[in-house]
């Protein structure tokens, strides 16, 4: 009742102002394309805006007033064009500026943004549609960036400069959105949260980011959807699913609307691996974003979506060939038995927007996310450990001739887990008048969340070698067949608990922004501080309430240097994690809510250098270098061990840690009218447990080089190439159950992956269809292909760790990705 009071409220006191309008739209070039930073004014007056980097500008004027705005860039020719604007409903206005060339010879463009200042790198969306990649999207681009690390193509979780998959926040619309708890194997993942297809803008910070950001210690990818201007549809097909989308307007363009929807099979990637399976791997998800225009001063938007993993895996035979040539080695398993996965996940949100007036904006978001995952299996396997046949010329080379070690292990797991949680929040932000060209800006906010989680946790171990029982180290040592023994069996590991949780949490914050100039040099700078206090209840689970603050600040400056244009910035803050259900989750299965949040305080030291560079036609083509060096100090950190992509939390803050690195990404115009980037990162990232040392974390990821590339076939400009490469050296190798993970020191093997996609564009919008042919209906229609691993690279994942008890030996057998897999893609827009 308290909810529909307020939104009455906010719709009375919007009526009072209906002597207002908004007039909205997207400002293009000659090419259709969106024009950035061009600003907006009512002639005449000081009332104007700016177009943001998707040329999408809102303007609130007088109703039933003659005005005039004027749209206005260094790099275009200004325009101007008379309104008289009623005010029932907002007024779509798309001008088209055109370039003007006098005006590029003798003018710099100053195209430095707040985004910049603050060191977040904005990516763009295009780019994000047409990179290929196993598991393509935002986090498959992400992956080329200096600081963002995975070894492994079949997840979507990433690692940001030594942290781990759940230190990064996402957000889509200013909604933080969440993912499913279970998900242990990349197999299983199925689709990322964000759909490319409903993408506005992409916003990434790997660090050292502000007080409006929730509380995570290493990353924000920040999301927009976009609002349709007019209908639009389209449908991206290849063997490995479609996705589509639909868009539109309605009620005058009050209403805007879009809709994608997602199919996903992972079989051509999962058949072709080293295990003989029948796998069923289908990822379904259905996402919208609707907004209502209730006024010019009020808008209601409400983002959706529905996802249905299911993960159906019946493993039968493999072979692992590892060890070297001198020394090679084989291990084959013969299985019985599969695994059923599901994963459902159901997430609404509702946003209202008022704007008090043109300096003040008031927002309320009430969202709710549902899960309900389910993991069972029962894979038994037969393993032998021998020597194969290296004799190149023989008949059965490759096949094992001689077995040294035999022995079985039957895996168990019941793990099924159902989470509510729905959140209320309030932001708002005013723009502070001042003297000086831009406005200081004061945001605030707090949320209420509260979590709900039943969780039941069934998973054993048993392992038998040469007729006898492996049991773990903490019970008896079974001797069998030298000598009897009449104990009970034991699991060699087993985790059960049954856990019904509830956390809640009070958030909140507020930051001050400020852009100015000390003497001709233009500085910006932020500074705020988050509180977040929860606390952990549930049956049998004493209740533990605990509250932490984390002051950030940044500071830039863009020297005012005669032909050189440059920008240094500097961050720190200290940053907390408060546990989510996960970490607070012990090894055993047991919640253990006293679990503190981990801390870490940022350094980052940051230029950007943009310079044109002179090409052999005279032309200069634009180029940014964007340098950061980094620095993370970690107490209380909760350690876990890392199984693929499955995270199980020791839940005891034993430990403290460092990270440490330097980064650079040189992108621009490799190719004329395409964006590219060379990325190169260094990470040092080191533990101390209880205080026996450091060792590296498992995320210690040192060296990695990233190239992104487009290009195109000169004499046939629509055939486009894109490739995506990615070098990094080994991660930690883990050690096997129960052991010390000082006696494992040791690394995989170097990760590298080259992804080629090739379309032959037939429209778009450089490249226009006769009128009366049958392609005249189409905004853009490409064939091409697809090559996924094109050096049919043998990349490690992890290590599976198999024991020769005769000898005590452990193996540590590779777990291997996906090699060379072929695929088409066909990708249609209206």
């Amino acid at each position: 009742m308290k909810n529909f009071l307020l939104v009455f409220a906010l719709f009375a006191t919007s009526l009072i102002y209906a002597q207002k309008a908004t007039i909205q739209g997207i400002i293009l070039d000659e090419n259709n394309e969106p024009i950035a930073n061009v600003s907006v004014k009512i002639v005449g007056t000081t009332t104007g805006t700016a177009s943001d980097e998707t040329g999408f500008y809102r303007l609130i004027v007088p109703a039933n007033q003659k005005i005039t705005i004027a749209f206005s860039s260094i790099s275009f020719k200004s325009a101007t064009q008379d309104f008289e604007l009623d005010g029932k409903a907002p007024f779509e206005f798309n001008p088209v500026l055109k370039t003007d060339i006098e005006q590029m010879g003798t003018v710099t463009i100053d195209n430095t943004r707040t985004k910049e200042f603050a060191g977040v790198t904005n990516i763009d969306p295009t780019v994000v549609r047409a990179i290929p990649g196993v598991q393509p999207g935002v986090e498959n681009l992400l992956k080329s960036l200096p600081g963002v690390s995975s070894n492994n193509e079949l997840s979507t979780q990433y690692a940001v400069r030594g942290g781990n998959f759940d230190e990064n926040l996402v957000y889509i619309n200013e909604i933080e959105v969440y993912r499913p708890f279970l998900i242990r194997s990349g197999q299983q993942e199925g689709l990322s949260i964000v759909n490319s297809d409903l993408t506005r803008s992409v916003d990434f910070s790997a660090g050292g980011f502000q007080s409006k950001y929730g509380d995570k210690l290493s990353s924000v990818l920040d999301i927009d959807y976009r609002r349709p201007t007019e209908f639009g549809a389209g449908v991206d097909a290849s063997f490995l699913g479609v996705n589509a989308f639909v868009e539109g307007t309605a009620f005058a363009k009050a209403a805007t609307g879009i809709l994608g929807v997602r199919y996903r099979n992972n079989s051509l990637f999962v058949n072709s691996r080293e295990t003989e399976a029948i796998t069923r791997p289908v990822f379904i998800d259905a996402q919208t974003y609707l907004t209502y225009q209730v006024s010019s001063k009020f808008e209601l938007s409400f983002l959706g979506n529905i996802a249905i993993n299911s993960y159906e895996f019946e493993p039968l035979r493999s072979q692992t060939n590892f060890g070297t040539v001198n020394d090679a080695q084989a291990l084959v398993i013969d299985y019985d038995g599969g695994e059923d996965d599901q994963y459902e996940t159901y997430f609404g949100a509702v946003k209202a927007s008022y704007d008090v007036n043109e300096h003040l904006n008031l927002r309320f978001f009430s969202s709710i996310y549902h899960t309900k995952e389910q993991e069972h299996f029962d894979i038994l396997g037969r393993y032998r450990i021998g020597r194969p046949n290296t004799n190149i010329g023989g008949d059965d080379l490759g096949e094992v001739d001689f077995t040294r070690a035999i022995g079985s292990e039957l895996d168990h797991g019941r793990n099924d887990l159902d989470a509510l949680i729905v959140s209320l929040e309030h932001k708002g932000t005013l723009e502070v008048n001042s003297d000086k060209k831009e406005n200081d800006q004061l945001d605030w906010g707090v949320k209420f969340n509260s979590e709900d989680i039943r969780d039941r946790l069934r998973e054993y171990t048993v392992i038998d070698s040469a007729g006898f029982n492996v049991r773990p180290p903490s019970v008896p040592a079974n001797d069998q067949p030298y000598f009897s023994y009449t104990a009970p069996l034991e699991s060699f590991e087993s985790v059960s608990a049954d856990n019904d949780v509830q956390v809640t949490r009070l958030q909140a914050f507020a930051q001050y922004s400020s852009r100015g100039y000390l003497g001709d040099h233009e500085v910006y700078w932020n500074a705020g501080v988050r509180s977040h206090t929860w606390n952990v209840s549930g049956a049998g689970i004493e209740s533990t309430t605990q509250t932490v603050f984390s002051p950030r600040g940044q500071v830039a400056m863009k020297p005012d240097w005669n032909n050189t244009n440059m920008l240094f910035r500097f961050s720190t803050g200290l940053y907390y994690q408060p546990p989510v259900y996960r970490e607070l989750r012990d090894q055993q299965g047991m919640v253990i809510p006293n679990v503190k949040a981990q801390k870490s305080v940022h350094f980052v030291l940051g230029n950007d250098w943009s310079f044109n560079w002179n090409t052999n036609d005279g032309r200069k083509r634009p180029f940014k270098l964007t340098t950061e060096a980094y620095y993370k100090d970690l107490t209380d950190v909760n350690t876990y061990t890392l199984e693929n992509v499955r995270i199980r939390y020791r839940a005891n803050n034993n430990a403290t840690a460092y990270a440490y690195g330097f980064e650079a990404r040189l992108a621009g115009e490799f190719v004329k009218g395409t964006e590219s980037w060379i990325s190169l990162g260094y990470l040092k990232t080191e533990e101390n447990l209880d205080g026996r040392g450091f060792i590296a974390r498992p995320t210690d990821q040192r060296l990695k080089v990233a190239f992104l590339f487009q290009d195109y076939v000169p004499n046939i400009p629509n055939l486009k190439a894109y490739i995506n490469m990615v070098y990094s050296s080994g991660l930690p190798g883990g050690s096997p159950s129960f052991a010390d993970p000082y006696d494992f020191q040791f690394r995989l093997n170097d990760y590298f992956r080259s992804d080629l996609g090739v379309q032959f564009v037939l429209v778009d919008d450089k490249k226009k269809a006769k009128e009366g042919s049958w392609l005249a209906d189409f905004e853009e229609l490409s064939i091409g292909a697809q090559i996924f691993n094109i050096f049919d690279r043998q990349n490690q994942i992890s290590n599976l760790w198999v024991r020769d008890v005769a000898s005590s030996v452990q193996f540590a057998v590779p777990v291997r990705l996906t090699p060379r897999v072929f695929n088409l893609r066909l990708i249609a827009k209206l």
